[in-house]
């Protein structure tokens, strides 16, 4: 990517928050009227929002669900400091700068048309945002497989799922759901010990899916994951165990998010070797063994 070639599609407005919901484990879900950031967002892309008039510094939240007609932006975040403490004040109707959309989304391949998504904690935003779209493209016959996991309670109430999963271990019913009403299959995974899930990582789950599958399937998916390093790295892992195609989109500290500052830089293997990519505008999506290749 060029050093300009994000200038022009990045938008600053002053969104208006519109709902605010709070869920268990101080997680709240939010949806502000922004027009141009809902226009253009894709699955992975990301918004950076003035938390509050007092506080100088933007945080950078991934999307969840935007609506382009009616231009809402839906976004999930966790109270970890003060800055989205004092979001999570915001009366409804509140004036909130947005800068957005920005980052490099997920590409899936119609050539992959199994996508299995994998989310974990605050990286469930971008796999709903990402099932909604294939649920919503005609390009191939797209069958989306949704696997999250928390070890708080999840940002949703869950319930039993209606749509069997062959390849899902006995006793794994527990879904998202909004995504279970679209017709998209979802499994949740914790060590928490909530009802339904599995009881383990959510990257052995996918193993476990991946495992029942022959190599004429195994040959159409592709992987698609968000939350944090470890996981991301045991997705990487897993991926490579079973020679699929794998997108992750990684979560790192920033202050521009607009490739300024490179305080978010990341080494990814280019063709050319080693480079230090930024987080905010070369990805937030990498291939994965781009940023976790197999150890020597």
């Amino acid at each position: 990517m060029s050093e300009r070639a994000h200038r022009g599609t990045i938008f600053v407005e002053d969104a208006e928050l519109l709902s605010q919901q709070e869920f268990p484990g101080r997680q709240f879900v939010i949806r502000l009227r922004a027009p141009k950031c809902a226009a253009a967002a894709t699955p992975g892309s990301f918004a950076h929002l003035t938390v509050d008039p007092q506080i100088p510094m933007r945080r950078p939240l991934s999307i969840q669900r935007v609506d382009a007609k009616a231009g809402w932006v839906e976004i999930l975040y966790k109270i970890v400091g003060p800055g989205l403490e004092a979001l999570s004040k915001r009366p409804v109707g509140s004036a909130i700068s947005v800068m957005g959309p920005i980052g490099n989304g997920f590409m899936p391949s119609p050539e992959r048309p199994r996508t299995l998504l994998v989310g974990g904690g605050v990286g469930i935003p971008p796999m709903v945002f990402l099932a909604e779209s294939l649920k919503e493209r005609t390009d191939a016959e797209w069958k989306p497989l949704v696997l999250m996991g928390s070890e708080i309670p999840f940002p949703f109430p869950t319930r039993p799922s209606t749509i069997l999963v062959p390849g899902i271990p006995d006793g794994v019913i527990a879904c998202m759901p909004l995504l279970d009403g679209w017709n998209v299959p979802s499994r949740l995974a914790t060590l928490a010990g909530f009802p339904g899930c599995f009881d383990g990582y959510i990257t052995d789950l996918a193993a476990a899916w991946l495992s029942s599958l022959d190599e004429r399937a195994l040959a159409e998916v592709e992987m698609f994951a968000c939350g944090p390093t470890p996981m991301l790295q045991a997705t990487a892992r897993v991926a490579r165990r079973f020679g699929v195609p794998c997108q992750v989109s990684l979560e790192e500290f920033m202050a521009c998010a607009v490739g300024g500052c490179a305080g978010c830089a990341v080494p990814v293997v280019t063709d050319a070797g080693l480079a230090m990519k930024r987080v905010c505008v070369d990805g937030p999506v990498f291939d994965a063994n781009a940023v976790y290749p197999p150890a020597a």
